[in-house]
């Protein structure tokens, strides 16, 4: 309801729908399959990320982001650090242009680091396109990830010989594939339905382990 001015419903109406541009079903209102979804993976004070209950109106879709976004980025069969993982989510979404998932991955990622001076210029150099101060491997890893971001059809094999030649092995290529190629769909997930961090507590993520832990700490 409209106060005198029209201000308060103005602002009521813009905490209900600026969210997301679909309905979402909240944990209160969940039930079943749903309900025991969001129980895997809210967070310590029952946080649930908008970039997921944007999946509520169906269930199975976000128990398929979650087990490709646990096992992508957070599993400790990967043998690339998870630092240098959140970074490079990080970049694919600043080159798609995806604040949501810059501004909850960045936070991720100065909390992994444990120090805002690294964490402050690694972040500059994502934003200039400076890749020159990262070291070779690291180098390597980014700038397969902008060319597989913004150019995928000009990826050729050499371009993963050049990967190896600065001591990247197959199975490591894997893991920068996989992770640009998911940020790629959260990203365009949260674009395309108009999903915001209003109400999110950021940098929130499930721990690395082996299993199906999916509870965001």
């Amino acid at each position: 309801m409209l106060t005198p001015d029209g201000m308060v419903g103005i602002c009521a109406w813009a905490s209900i729908h600026f969210v997301s541009w679909i309905e979402r079903i909240g944990y209160e209102q969940a039930t079943g399959r749903l309900r025991a979804i969001y129980d895997r993976i809210k967070g310590p004070h029952g946080e649930l990320d908008n970039i997921l209950t944007v999946h509520s109106l169906r269930p199975h879709t976000l128990e398929g982001h979650m087990a490709l976004y646990k096992n992508v980025l957070h599993h400790t069969g990967n043998r690339l650090p998870t630092w240098l993982l959140e970074t490079i989510g990080v970049y694919v979404s600043l080159l798609n242009r995806c604040d949501y998932c810059v501004d909850h991955h960045f936070a991720g990622l100065r909390r992994l680091l444990a120090d805002d001076d690294r964490a402050s210029a690694i972040r500059a150099a994502l934003d200039s396109g400076d890749l020159d101060v990262f070291d070779p491997r690291e180098h390597a890893t980014l700038a397969y990830a902008r060319q597989l971001t913004l150019e995928p059809a000009s990826v050729r094999e050499d371009d993963l010989a050049r990967l190896r030649a600065a001591g990247v092995d197959d199975g490591e290529i894997l893991e920068v594939n996989q992770v640009a190629a998911y940020f790629a769909y959260a990203n365009r997930t949260v674009q395309g339905l108009g999903v915001t961090t209003a109400g999110d507590v950021l940098g929130l993520a499930p721990a690395d382990t082996s299993g199906d832990d999916w509870h965001h700490g």
